[in-house]
């Protein structure tokens, strides 16, 4: 009887009628799992820059729209630096503004709710670029649930769904870039005004976080202007379509994003070189050497995405991008003629394009593969496809049959051990390493660079020492100013930094430090692991 209901499963789920509520189903338990967890995390880095950011932008147009607002608001309000004065007023504030309204209109402005709210929204975020893949993947491969499966593949990878909480910058624009795809397949089946206008406002989104998103202008030219038989409209009407796609597009990223109300053409330029020329004067770990970002081998990336992916999800990928370039060789014309192999070439430019150009370039790259996260999903789309090929051929007399038999079954066993290990590792997803152990990555890479350890460290230690102050030393401060925000007003009015060896407590993340500490500093008294790694210590001063 409990086979027979088993093997129903499939037939019920191949039902049109079981779509809707399968997939409100799926994303009602990830808002629930965002609700219920957003509060478990600690601040990253970049935080506080990154609401800074907001803060400056959003002070620029009120004094651009507003004067006498402005002017009370300040009267009230910390120095808010000015917009040419802001090192990082060039990083599109879009989200950072909209969370800092938000943040102020509905919390009691103190920063632990603040960036309480800032972590939900941020996964909100996460969840709409979920869907985006999800309605891409239905799109490609003519089935919802081959799209959802993308999506849960995207939700269980491990340092996905962590920085999926705190990301503002990576997570969130991968997450609009993936919509901003999701709406360029949308006006392609049904092109109108209004989905073209719709879809620009999409791609500004994208571009207000990072201006790679731009990149979606060309192949959304390419879709208006018929160059896919069949697809678009004629005449007239695509010059129309395309304009008022253009016109929404860079009038949207100019509108949210501050910066440009200046002098745009020249900003946006400007904000295109820094890619590839990004000033970040530090090392990275790599391969148990500290290196300097400007000077990283070509395959950083490509260990960095190996390393920190599951290994079945790499490997599906892998198959997925062979099948398709083997298509593409195979049918040469004929492939483009056809959507799947259309949408085909896209995930491959998507995926593969922005890897040759980081590699080909040189660009800057730190804290892991973090600015490349937009091709995640393409990624994952072709690691979907790769999963259908191999379905098939298991099924077939061909030869390679049981290789993929082999490779399907292994794929399947790692899948429930990742969900189980995402769990262990709650709240450090952001340190899974695929398939390395906790000792070798300790020492061959960088742990928690984010620095959100020390939120449960500091906790620990509020708890332990009942000292109306504690003083602390670190070899950064940012981690515990930002962490400190975190916590209670109480709790947060117990820390002291102390820049010297008098302080009572010395705390390290061990970035750039991945050796043990002399004596000197004290004696460990706590240590937070998560995954076999260690990533933060408490020593101890004698008094």
């Amino acid at each position: 009887m409990r086979i027979s209901f088993l093997l129903l499963i499939p037939q019920v789920l191949r039902q049109q009628h079981s779509q809707r509520w399968v997939v409100r189903l799926f994303f009602g338990l990830l808002l629930c799992l965002g609700l219920g967890l957003h509060r478990d995390y600690g601040m990253s880095w970049d935080e506080v820059n990154n609401h800074q950011n907001g803060l400056v932008s959003l002070n620029y147009v009120a004094q651009q729209l507003a004067p006498d607002l402005a002017r009370r608001v300040a009267a009230h309000h910390s120095p808010i630096p000015n917009i040419r004065d802001f090192p990082d007023s060039d990083h599109g504030p879009l989200f950072e503004m909209a969370a800092s309204v938000l943040g102020y209109a509905l919390t009691d402005g103190d920063s632990r709710s603040v960036y309480f709210l800032r972590h939900l929204l941020v996964f909100i975020t996460f969840m709409l670029g979920a869907w985006g893949l999800y309605y891409i993947g239905k799109q490609r491969f003519r089935d919802w649930r081959w799209g959802l499966l993308g999506s849960l593949l995207l939700v269980a990878s491990p340092r996905f769904f962590a920085e999926a909480f705190y990301n503002g910058k990576d997570v969130v624009f991968m997450s609009l870039f993936t919509l901003a795809v999701a709406g360029l397949l949308w006006l392609r089946r049904r092109p109108s005004l209004f989905r073209a206008f719709v879809h620009g406002l999409l791609t500004a989104m994208a571009t207000d976080i990072r201006v790679q998103g731009l990149l979606i202008i060309l192949p959304t030219l390419f879709v208006l202007l018929g160059a896919q038989t069949g697809q678009a409209a004629a005449g007239r009407h695509r010059l129309g379509l395309c304009a008022v796609y253009v016109v929404a597009a860079l009038g949207g990223t100019y509108a949210g994003w501050p910066y440009l109300w200046a002098t745009p053409l020249a900003e946006l330029l400007q904000a295109f070189h820094r890619l590839h020329s990004y000033p970040w004067a530090f090392s990275v770990l790599y391969l148990g050497q500290l290196i300097p970002a400007t000077q990283l081998p070509w395959h950083y990336v490509l260990v960095w995405l190996g390393i920190t992916t599951p290994v079945a999800y790499s490997a599906l990928a892998m198959a997925g991008t062979a099948a398709s370039l083997a298509q593409a060789l195979r049918l040469r014309g004929r492939w483009l003629r056809t959507a799947a192999g259309q949408l085909d070439c896209w995930l491959l430019v998507w995926l593969l394009g922005p890897l040759a150009v980081v590699i080909g370039t040189h660009a800057v790259l730190y804290d892991g593969w973090r600015h490349l996260y937009f091709i995640y999903p393409a990624f994952l789309l072709l690691a979907v496809k790769g999963l259908r090929e191999l379905t098939h051929l298991a099924r077939a007399t061909r030869p390679g049959r049981w290789v993929a038999v082999v490779v399907l079954l292994a794929a399947t066993l790692e899948f429930p051990v990742t969900v189980v290990r995402m769990v262990r590792l709650h709240p450090f997803q952001q340190v899974y390493f695929s398939f390395l152990p906790g000792t070798w990555a300790e020492q061959l890479f960088e742990r928690d660079y984010w620095g959100l350890a020390y939120r449960q460290g500091l906790e620990w230690l509020l708890q332990r020492d009942a000292s109306p102050k504690l003083t602390i030393q670190v070899p950064w401060h940012y981690p515990l100013y930002n962490n400190s925000l975190i916590l209670r007003p109480e709790e947060r009015a117990r820390l002291q930094y102390e820049p010297s060896a008098r302080a009572r407590y010395f705390i390290t993340g061990y970035r750039w430090h991945p050796q043990s500490y002399l004596d000197s500093v004290g004696h460990e008294v706590h240590q937070v692991r998560a995954g076999g790694v260690k990533i933060l210590s408490i020593f101890e001063r004698p008094n």
